[in-house]
């Protein structure tokens, strides 16, 4: 018998992948970028607008709340919308749930994906808890200027690794960086030192990630609407325990065989191009005009234009055509029964079929009463999608970052639609003038869901101007948000 390796327990220095985050949220300042924290202010509204429009639904309300009845905390953090007062890492639970259950705000498309205004649960849940805390001690509760720092780099850090490191293709689901940006994020605003800001991320690397399974068929399903509040949770309790003194482990990235890059990762080192900075807020993509995928937004776009030239012809449609890059071929492109909207919003055929149908597409058409429609699944069996090249390869390009689809109609008589191609959705940087607008609209709207007019009409007023936005304290907004459950 072979003696066994003798193992050296010296301990080492944290990882360098994790010491770049630590250093980076605790002492890059982000508000040298005007654009990085206008762009933030935009992220807050677009995000807190698509929770409270989340709210209309049952699938998500019967998920929020305390984990058992009861379970509240007096002068704990509020979740808009509701009047829950719920200890910070539950209350960051159902905020992450709510902003991501529709799929209807933020996207970052790199070599992962992800939604990194996801970590609002966490950054919103902390400060309004922070700030009652504060309070109730004598000292200054913190500002919505404190919550758009938090965000510019909770975005930084997910979009960063996510610009050169594929976490889909082993398998795992983005949702972990979401906790590794929750988790940085949060130790700061809790005033960890740095040693307990890299134990608090060591453990989050730790935890490995979720997989995939949930998100594609035939296993699609509603925890892809809560598994991001669920990973914003988890990095806020992992802050919360290294602030108590719980130690970290310096190499939970790289140790040989027992660490995340060789247990999780193929045994590939992470790959970083470019520092943090405020890269990813500046350039961050808003779901504005549809309720999609993101890699479908501008096949949705082409679909509606050619509404007008196929509503009355749908009889005679012989096929429609596709194109769309490798990214959304491979995750959206999708046959055979679609069994929930879990499952709708994540198949490109379906999306394009509502948007050639109505004219529009909004979150009720993934619902069963629209997709019982006959006509639906006749035309995406008329389907062809294939993935372009150009749009491969422009996608990935980091002065463009575009997502191009194409969609054309033929029909039984030989004559076709024009090709309607569409490189940028409205929600691109490319289109913020076009965009910001819309946006703007969207939020307005969606807080009078569930807010009192005079509710919403203040938060209007107060988000439509820089300044008083950020001088606002985050207490006082959260009441701003409070609706009595009848």
């Amino acid at each position: 018998m072979s003696k066994a390796a003798v193992l050296d327990a010296t301990r080492q220095e944290f990882d360098q992948v994790i010491q770049d985050i630590v250093d980076y949220v605790m002492d890059y300042d982000v508000t040298t970028s005007e654009l990085a924290m206008t762009t933030a202010r935009y992220c807050w509204m677009d995000t807190i607008g698509c929770g409270i429009l989340a709210l209309r639904y049952p699938a998500c309300t019967k998920m929020l709340g305390p984990v058992v009845p009861g379970a509240g905390m007096n002068n704990g953090a509020r979740v808009p919308g509701t009047d829950y007062e719920l200890d910070p890492v539950r209350a960051a639970w159902n905020i992450g749930a709510m902003v991501r259950w529709l799929d209807y705000n933020d996207t970052w498309l790199a070599a992962e994906w992800g939604h990194p205004s996801d970590n609002l649960g966490a950054i919103l849940a902390l400060a309004d808890y922070l700030s009652r805390k504060n309070i109730s001690e004598g000292k200054q509760p913190l500002t919505m200027r404190d919550v758009l720092i938090a965000m510019v780099k909770a975005h930084e850090v997910q979009g960063v690794i996510a610009l050169e490191n594929c976490f889909n293709c082993v398998g795992l689901d983005h949702v972990m960086l979401v906790r590794i940006a929750s988790t940085a994020v949060s130790a700061w605003m809790l005033g960890c030192t740095r040693e307990e800001c890299l134990n608090a991320v060591s453990h989050a690397w730790l935890d490995g990630s979720s997989l995939r399974t949930y998100r594609h068929a035939p296993n699609t399903g509603s925890r892809k609407s809560w598994a991001a509040g669920d990973a914003s949770a988890r990095g806020l309790f992992l802050a919360l325990m290294a602030k108590r003194g719980e130690m970290g482990y310096p190499t939970s990235v790289t140790a040989p065989t027992w660490g995340f890059q060789d247990v999780l990762f193929n045994k590939q080192p992470l790959v970083f191009k470019q520092p943090y900075g405020t890269y990813t807020m500046e350039n961050i993509l808003f779901k504005i005009s549809f309720p999609a995928e993101f890699h479908a937004q501008t096949a949705v776009e082409a679909a509606v234009t050619l509404h007008p030239q196929v509503k009355d012809r749908l009889a005679d449609i012989e096929r429609i055509e596709i194109q769309t890059q490798e990214s959304g071929d491979r995750i959206i492109n999708k046959t055979g029964p679609l069994d929930n909207p879990a499952d709708r919003d994540h198949c490109i055929q379906y999306m394009v079929a509502i948007g050639l149908l109505k004219g529009d597409l909004t979150a009720e058409d993934y619902e069963d009463e629209v997709a019982a429609d006959p006509a639906v699944d006749q035309l995406r069996d008329m389907m062809v999608v294939q993935e372009n090249a150009r749009f491969t390869q422009e996608y990935l390009e980091a002065d463009k970052r575009s997502i191009g689809n194409s969609v054309q109609v033929f029909f039984k008589d030989g004559t076709a639609t024009e090709c309607i191609s569409v490189d940028y959705p409205i929600g691109h940087r490319r289109r913020r003038e076009e965009g910001i607008p819309v946006l703007v609209n969207k939020f307005e709207n969606n807080m009078r869901i569930k807010l009192s007019e005079e509710q919403a009409n203040r938060l209007d007023e107060l988000c439509a101007d820089q300044v008083s936005f950020e001088s606002q304290r985050v207490d006082e907004l959260m009441s701003m948000m409070v609706v009595r459950q009848s």
